[in-house]
């Protein structure tokens, strides 16, 4: 014999049916029985009133709280309450009828940590959410698994509306971190919310200097990612430091510079305060980074300013100067600006003996080694330790025109070789055509 009780495939009873549903008179007649549980769970640890909450059934809602037996805080599978279903899906008539409950708990956390308020603002019903926020007993603060707070999820999805309702708050706090490090300031900066960033940074008891689990600050962050417009807001700030290193020793403009973003680096040298030699871990400056990858614009700015030392030495590059490093990578147009510095010297040799015009033959940059021969002061004839010069490189990769090119120079002396006995390369006898090497190396 069928009873009331009785279920479907998924555990649902006629009851949870009628206030899925909807049917108020349906579920009135059924609380009527004796022989009706109005806690009947189904396979998913669904309620009736899980139902109606989540369907936003005002009136079965309110029908169910109408008795003492039914328990608005009963969670579901995943441990969320009724309150959290009606927050999910906006129902904001649904939150208020719940929310007259004295028993009711406004910050039940799911298996996930997410309370109403958080489900609120992950879908951006700010209705409801500001219907949570007027109540005292509603905590702003409460974190997810991943320590995260609802300020910095309403920041990093850009629900404007909800922040500042959240920050109307005064128990709220607008620095609270999670487990990354990531305050609410991050998470705008880090998906460039402008108008999210303004908010928080006009607060004063925001910190605009919080480091993340690599050090980095909300200014490397966004110099990093190019959002210029983020930079300028930070920059508005009197306590925003422009030099922080992270962990690397990287700076806000060492990331610019690396990541190609001129404007910002601009940006950023335009201000007295900024160091342009600030070195990272491994004594590389941002000008070394510019050159090392061939970041014409960003080599051009650097040294605009007096105080860029263009001959700053790295250990990472084995000692080498800046013009040594830009020929062996190929970085025309970055060479061309260094030699217009007075003070670089074109023939200044890497540990090996190699001049920019030996790494630039070797590595067959054409258009730079013609460039340094084009220098009265260049000397085409350096031999490295090895005793190879720069003629030697081009004949070696048959490089025929640089070897032309320094043919041309008239003080190009064709048989000049300097032999390392301890050297295990051969260098070009002057009696050996050029493109007649035996070896390959």
């Amino acid at each position: 014999m069928r009873t009331l009780q009785a279920t479907d495939f998924h555990g649902n009873t006629a009851l949870a049916w009628a206030a899925r549903m909807g049917h108020e008179g349906v579920v009135a007649v059924l609380l009527g029985r004796s022989d009706v549980n109005p806690n009947t769970t189904n396979n998913y640890s669904q309620t009736p009133l899980l139902w109606a909450a989540q369907y936003g059934r005002e009136g079965v809602v309110r029908i169910l709280l109408e008795r003492d037996d039914v328990d608005p805080n009963t969670v579901g599978k995943y441990g969320q309450a009724p309150l959290s279903w009606a927050a999910t899906y906006g129902h904001e008539g649904v939150v208020r009828i719940l929310l007259e409950r004295d028993d009711i708990n406004p910050n039940t956390a799911d298996e996930y940590g997410l309370t109403p308020l958080w489900w609120a603002i992950q879908y951006k019903h700010e209705g409801v959410a500001r219907i949570l926020l007027e109540r005292d007993d509603v905590n702003p603060n409460t974190t997810d698994k991943d320590g995260q707070a609802p300020l910095s999820w309403a920041a990093r999805y850009e629900h404007e509306g909800i922040v500042r309702a959240l920050l109307e708050r005064n128990d709220i706090n607008p620095n609270t971190a999670d487990e990354y490090g990531l305050t609410p300031l991050w998470w705008a900066i880090q998906y460039k919310h402008e108008g999210v960033a303004r908010i928080l940074l006009e607060r004063d008891d925001v910190n605009p200097n919080t480091t993340d689990k690599d050090g980095q600050t909300p200014l490397s962050w966004a110099a990093r990612y190019g959002h210029e417009g983020i930079v300028r807001i930070l920059l508005e700030r009197n306590d925003v430091d422009p030099n922080t290193a992270d962990k690397d020793g990287l700076t806000p403009l060492s990331w610019a510079v690396e990541y190609m973003h001129e404007g910002i680096v601009r940006i950023l040298l335009e201000r007295n305060d900024v160091n342009p030699n600030t070195a990272d871990k491994y004594s590389q400056t941002p000008l070394f980074w510019a050159l090392g990858y061939g970041h014409e614009g960003a080599v051009k700015i650097l040294l605009e300013r007096n105080d860029v030392d263009p001959g700053t030495f790295d250990e990472d590059c084995r000692k080498n100067r800046k013009l040594l490093w830009a020929a062996k990578y190929g970085h025309e147009g970055t060479v061309k600006i260094l030699l217009e510095q007075n003070d670089i010297d074109p023939n200044t040799a890497d540990e090996d003996g190699r001049t920019p015009l030996s790494c630039a033959a070797r590595d067959r940059h054409g258009g730079i080694a013609e460039t340094l021969l084009q220098r009265n002061d260049v000397d085409p004839n350096t031999a490295d330790e090895d005793g190879l010069t720069p003629l030697s490189w081009a004949a070696e990769d048959r490089h025929k025109a640089i070897a032309n090119f320094l043919l041309r120079r008239t003080d190009f002396i064709p048989g000049y070789r300097v032999i390392r006995l301890t050297s295990t390369r051969r260098s070009i006898k002057p009696s050996e055509p050029p493109f007649k090497r035996a070896r390959r190396f």
